[in-house]
């Protein structure tokens, strides 16, 4: 029986380890920044195939929140190939299993846009982090309300939310960070090249807790 989800699933988990060497070209100098200076034991929220893994020091202790089973066998074969401890978590962001206050660092990179519910992601985040505790970002967002691309974004949503398994064109993420309660969040807005016109503009910075 053809099932579209299991087959949506395969496609993307492919593509995401397809397209790493190309979204380290993108992104890369931004994460190794940041992900240099982070502890040696991290949540990762929606982690995918390990887009990320390659940033973190070797050692590291990656707990990955990712409800996906299609992503474990690449995940781990990544994890394997930068010698990154992972454990996988197949539970979703809305509802982390882990103590209030007890997390030092969070990382989420390009998930928000396709979780049920970012308002609550975002809370659950807040909760885990202790005081002080950092939370790194890389998000999409709409494009300026009444823009071309904003328009753009709306025409294409349907079938774009439909093949990449819930990504969302036209969230206003930005908006939920800052209402966050976070006591400082430092972000960037950057926009990537015309190829990638659909998931522009970006988000990418850092909110303490």
């Amino acid at each position: 029986m053809f099932q579209p989800k299991t087959y949506r699933g395969s496609f993307n988990a492919w593509l995401l380890h397809f397209l790493e060497t190309h979204m380290d070209r993108i992104y890369g100098d931004r994460k190794r920044e940041v992900f240099r200076g982070l502890p040696a034991r991290v949540i990762e929220i929606g982690p995918g195939t390990g887009a990320n893994l390659r940033y973190y020091p070797g050692g590291t202790e990656v707990i990955a929140i990712e409800p996906n089973p299609m992503m474990y066998p690449r995940l781990q074969a990544n994890a394997d190939r930068h010698g990154i401890e992972l454990e996988i978590r197949s539970i979703k962001g809305e509802a982390m299993d882990l103590a209030s206050g007890s997390v030092e660092a969070v990382v989420g990179t390009l998930v928000l846009c396709t979780v049920d519910d970012p308002k609550r992601v975002v809370s659950e985040v807040h909760r885990i982090l202790k005081p002080g505790g950092r939370y790194i970002f890389l998000e999409h967002v709409a494009a300026p309300h009444g823009s071309y691309l904003s328009t753009f974004q709306n025409l294409l949503h349907k079938p774009w939310h439909w093949l990449s398994e819930g990504c969302n064109l036209n969230r206003d993420t930005h908006n939920i960070l800052w209402a966050a309660g976070f006591s400082s969040i430092d972000m960037n807005c950057f926009m990537l090249n015309p190829g990638f016109v659909p998931i522009t503009p970006h988000i990418f910075g850092m909110a303490i807790r």
